[in-house]
């Protein structure tokens, strides 16, 4: 069998906490996850010349991530973000300005990689500048009309653009999102404040999406698509910190839709994985092999 291709188009980065420092970036931790998930991941982004970005492709490349579409510029530094933790182990973030994700290049390999994916998952932060805007949508367009691109709204102030929002969903045919960002989204489309699964079906309609999927954090996931509908609660864990669940659940979910399984199966394990990662350090903690499934087509 053939394994599907999962590409994460945006940004890599280094989470930079008060005592430690994690790879991450949240199309990064997808791809990561997609890796270990059985996919054949690749990363479309941008690393500067530098120490941080050396490391950041050796973790690529340990992780079993493609990495010849990430560019390696000498004008601007590797990506990082000051993240600090509340009681809750809930993460903040200072994120720093023109790092080298925000000047992803158009290449051959991005066009060979595009046309070659089975899902892209693309987000909103890395939109916020022209170049790296630019080359996002165009690898998001020139994926396969049968591929998932799912568009992992990712807010991040001061950087919550409805216009890159809208034209983002109009690209997508998926959208993952999670409650903190869906009343957001859904003011800045203008659907009222009606039940969550009732705005997941709005969004579904008004951009022909075949799937939106809503993070709750310890209260679960919902799945909606045209014709079917799933809503799961998470298993219960101790925390660590929440850095990189919702991309471990974005990884399963994608992975699993591409295998073929039900969307309750998908919402299940998914929040098991999302679960697993939260009780973990870091973004993207080895996962289990209990939690895993075979990414095959």
């Amino acid at each position: 069998m053939v394994r599907p291709v999962v590409v994460g188009a945006g940004e890599v980065l280094w989470d930079v906490f008060p005592d430690s420092e994690h790879f991450g970036g949240a199309p990064t931790n997808v791809a990561l996850h997609a890796a270990a998930l059985g996919a054949e991941a690749w990363l479309v982004s941008a690393v500067g010349r530098d120490a941080r970005g050396e490391t950041a492709l050796a973790r690529l490349e340990r992780g079993g991530v493609q990495r010849a579409a990430v560019a390696v510029l000498t004008d601007h530094p590797t990506g990082i973000v000051h993240v600090s933790l509340d009681s809750t182990g809930q993460p903040g973030y200072a994120i720093a300005s023109g790092s080298a994700w925000d000047h992803i290049p158009w290449s051959a390999i991005i066009a060979q990689v595009a046309e070659r994916a089975d899902a892209i998952c693309f987000g909103s932060l890395a939109q916020r500048a022209p170049l790296s805007r630019a080359t996002i949508r165009r690898a998001v367009a020139a994926t396969r009309r049968s591929a998932w691109r799912l568009f992992d709204v990712n807010l991040r102030q001061p950087y919550d653009d409805a216009g890159v929002v809208t034209a983002s969903l109009e690209l997508a045919n998926a959208v993952k999102l999670n409650d903190e960002e869906l009343p957001v989204v859904a003011g800045m489309c203008g659907l009222g404040t009606a039940p969550q699964a009732d705005q997941l079906k709005a969004l579904c309609d008004r951009f022909e999406l075949r799937l939106a999927a809503l993070t709750r954090g310890a209260g679960g996931a919902m799945l909606v698509t045209p014709d079917d509908f799933s809503e799961v609660a998470a298993p219960r864990t101790t925390v660590a910190d929440t850095v990189g669940a919702g991309d471990a659940f974005t990884a399963t979910l994608l992975v699993g839709m591409l295998a073929g399984r039900a969307l309750n199966e998908v919402n299940e394990r998914a929040n098991a994985v999302a679960a697993y990662v939260c009780s973990q350090p870091g973004a993207t903690p080895p996962i289990p092999a209990e939690l895993g499934w075979t990414a095959t087509l």
